[in-house]
């Protein structure tokens, strides 16, 4: 077509962008660093195991935008149980509280990300209240699901897995709703038990109120006491059960075939079998977490509420140390993936969603929505702005209180001001439409105007049709552009008109009535009842 151009974005040589039309894209530049869901909760404040910092790893050349950071751990063969089945009453929901969405991720995706890092020979969920919800929204080829009907307990849930475990190796407990429990903390629990032992993942709290007490005598573990069931002198004890623990698989299907319900809950506790151990002589072992805060979980919409707090400002901390700038690190939401390059700063109540990729130097103002978009290096994002599933090219400009919708791609130094709509659009370098625009279904080339109030009528009430704008056009104010239908080279359209023919290159098209002035006309007098 006349006018075609190929228009650079910036990203990652191997990322992919969908192109339409016949405008091209080139990949050119490079992220050195990229923060995800998962991994942001390994990035403590200070409180990390041993008082070691978090840093990032250094570059061996090009990061990948995509690549995790919460990469695979080398830990011996094992199976993974992941307790999920809980009725979460207090969450006063329908949807199972394991589905409950953190960081916008169901708190269940968490963990299960987590235990793929551990590179499990099994990873079995145990599901249950929500009937058939749980594993329809997370069936993987990688993940075995077990129903527990009726729930009886930790102990009772464990069994449910018993028929998919490999009795050649350690079993791994996790649960659903404790969602940023870090893969490092986990390994060191691996490493402490080996392939013999039982070991437990153990904290020391200030206010141990509500959790099992770990009890000990000489310094060594005897069994688990659940707060219901405790004495005074064992609800003293600050070292609480995280319900974490690893178990040799063949001894946990001896023990759990000699649990009593015989307790304040009438259930099955899975911490029952720390006891058994004990009397077989297995050792009993421990390990910390690297925070504290790796171990809560989830019972009401309000812990829910302090995990992503806890989450976000995690993360925030992540890209302070990253370089990137935050006006304030207590006003950010992530919800997906996000990869910056240097020198990038993000006003106040920005929201990330998906994957975003923010080449070097992008300034991102106030209160911008931005789902599933690329934006080269040097743009600008002014506040107010919704983008999705698109691409911004280096250099452009765009709002504030703007809209870029599904398959929006703008070239370089592409402007859209206040008020403008793109859909599905191409625009080619230095093009600008800078007021109240809908640009919909449409290609764009180069040096284009767009002027305020200015439509292409996409949408004929059945099917969509597309809009070609060519190099140096200049449409006026006020213009319909009634698809399908072609603005030439170099063309010019005065403003109010409304185009429903190709308009020639190089020339002014003009459609709109004659101006009169009607001579002796009244304003009319409103007349008094």
């Amino acid at each position: 077509m006349p006018g075609k151009q190929g228009i650079d974005f910036p990203a990652h040589p191997k990322s992919l962008i969908v192109v339409k039309s016949n405008i091209t894209v080139q990949p050119v530049i490079r992220y050195r660093f990229s923060i995800t869901i998962a991994e942001a909760c390994q990035v403590a404040t200070g409180q990390r195991h041993g008082k070691q910092q978090y840093h990032p790893p250094k570059s061996q050349g090009p990061a990948k935008p995509h690549d995790r950071i919460l990469h695979h751990i080398n830990s011996p063969a094992m199976n993974i149980v992941i307790l999920a089945a809980g009725m979460g009453k207090r969450m006063q929901s329908a949807l199972p509280k394991v589905l409950h969405p953190l960081a916008g991720k169901p708190l269940l995706s968490h963990v299960i990300d987590t235990a793929r890092a551990l590179s499990p020979s099994r990873l079995c969920i145990i599901y249950g209240h929500g009937g058939e919800t749980v594993p329809q929204r997370l069936a993987a080829p990688d993940l075995a699901f077990a129903r527990q009907e009726p729930q009886l307990g930790t102990g009772h849930a464990v069994m449910q897995a018993l028929p998919v475990l490999d009795d050649g190796v350690p079993t791994l407990v996790l649960y659903g709703d404790v969602p940023l429990t870090g893969a490092g903390s986990l390994k060191r629990l691996l490493d402490s038990a080996g392939s013999d032992k039982l070991g437990i993942l153990t904290v020391e709290l200030p206010d141990p109120a509500g959790y099992g007490r770990i009890v000990r005598r000489d310094g060594q573990i005897t069994r688990i006491v659940e707060q219901k069931d405790a004495s005074e002198s064992e609800r003293a004890i600050n070292e609480i059960n995280t319900g974490i623990m690893v178990v040799p698989t063949a001894l946990l299907k001896q023990w759990l075939a000699t649990l009593s319900n015989d307790n304040a809950q009438g259930e099955y506790y899975l911490t029952d079998i720390v006891a058994r151990a004990v009397a077989d002589g297995v050792p009993v072992v421990s390990a910390q977490p690297d925070a504290a805060w790796e171990t809560l979980g989830v019972n009401s919409k309000a812990q829910l509420a302090e995990l992503e707090r806890l989450f976000q400002r995690n993360l925030a901390n992540a890209l302070l140390e990253q370089g990137v700038t935050l006006a304030d690190p207590a006003r950010i939401d992530v919800r997906g993936t996000l990869a910056c390059g240097r020198d990038v700063s993000i006003d106040v109540g920005c929201v990330f969603e998906g994957t975003v990729e923010l080449g070097d130097n992008v300034r991102i103002g106030a209160h911008c929505v931005i789902r599933d978009a690329r934006i080269a290096a040097g743009a600008e994002i002014k506040p107010f702005c919704h983008i999705e599933d698109a691409a911004v090219g280096a250099l452009s400009q765009v709002g504030p209180y703007a809209r870029l919708r599904p398959g929006t791609e703008l070239a370089e130094g592409v402007h859209i001001g206040n008020f403008v709509e793109v859909k599905n659009s191409q625009i080619a370098a230095h093009s600008k439409a800078n007021h109240l625009a809908y640009v919909g279904d449409t290609t764009v080339g180069q040096r284009v105007n767009i002027g305020a109030g200015t439509i292409t009528c996409n949408y004929d009430g059945v099917n969509k049709h597309r809009t070609v704008i060519e190099d140096d056009a200049f449409i006026g104010s006020d213009t319909q552009l009634v698809a399908p239908v072609r603005v030439g080279k170099g063309a010019t359209l005065g403003a109010g008109t409304t185009l429903t023919a190709d308009a020639p290159e190089g020339r002014l098209t003009v459609s709109r009535a004659r101006q009169m002035t009607i001579h002796g006309w009244k304003r009319p007098i409103k007349h008094k009842q």
